[in-house]
């Protein structure tokens, strides 16, 4: 089991395939794990890609009891796993709130970083703004999380419920569930974190490629905001995923795969030589 300390001596949980000093940094959603990438993982080491994974603080088999659950936390400890890694140069896919923390350790990482995924991302904006009509709402949020507290172990089972939209097995549903009851309940604060998240003007500034994944039938992050990253970044890709919900590396595994190391092919070059 491999890990790294960070702040007051605690740990998160990493993942590490493959060889040389370049990689895919897998990053998760809110409240699940590296687990979350099993469908994906195999396609990028089998196509010779050196492959890092890391488990969010207060997520998986990282510590709990992270007093920081932000953002911008969890995007440090990205930043930081790059250079415990000796990594020189890296691309960054990160699923639902894993967007918006790969968006903030691409600006920390700066040239090291030669590529963006965003998978569902839940960037620029999760919710609405004065000038930003996408997203959901303040108090959406405010009710997600109040349901939360007040039945976590059920609101869990219904939110794996719905991440996908097209017909999945129950054993998968579950599988979510299993890693969304893994979190710690203070997790939560991570997703909080989200309400006035504004990542517009970092996109701006980020000289690198992007592709971005909207699944269609999103119930999560609305695909709007995964749409609208074209209109904040100048060199951006968009791949509708028409029969996706949230999760189109389970849902349409195939288009999400070629698309992806179409992507890896032309900013990563060709593997992890």
């Amino acid at each position: 089991m491999s890990s790294m300390a960070r702040e007051e001596g605690k740990q998160v949980y990493y993942e590490d395939y493959g060889a040389g000093n370049t990689a895919v940094i897998l990053i998760h959603g809110w409240g699940t794990s590296v687990r979350a990438w099993d469908y994906t993982l195999p396609a990028l080491t089998d196509a010779g890609y050196r492959v890092v994974l890391l488990d969010h603080r207060g997520c998986g088999q990282s510590d709990k009891d992270f007093a920081d659950m932000s953002i911008e936390a969890i995007a440090g400890d990205v930043a930081a796993l790059v250079d415990h890694l000796g990594l020189e140069r890296v691309v960054l896919n990160g699923w639902s709130l894993g967007g918006a923390v790969a968006v903030a350790a691409a600006e920390s990482l700066g040239a090291r970083c030669s590529g963006l995924v965003l998978t569902c991302g839940a960037t620029p904006c999760y919710l609405q703004k004065p000038d930003y009509p996408h997203g959901g709402t303040d108090e959406a949020l405010a009710e997600t999380l109040a349901a939360m507290s007040a039945d976590r172990v059920n609101f869990l089972a219904a939110l794996s419920a719905g991440v996908c939209a097209s017909e999945v097995s129950q054993q998968v549903t579950d599988w979510m569930w299993g890693m969304f009851l893994q979190s710690s309940p203070l997790a939560a604060r991570s997703l909080a974190a989200l309400g006035p998240l504004d990542q517009r003007a970092v996109l701006k500034n980020l000289a690198v490629p992007i592709l971005t994944y909207a699944g269609s039938q999103d119930a999560v992050v609305d695909p709007a905001v995964c749409r609208s990253v074209v209109d904040y970044a100048a060199n951006v890709r968009l791949v509708e995923c028409a029969g996706s919900g949230h999760a189109p590396f389970i849902e349409e595994s195939e288009l999400y795969q070629r698309e992806l190391l179409d992507f890896l092919q032309g900013n990563l070059q060709g593997g992890g030589a």
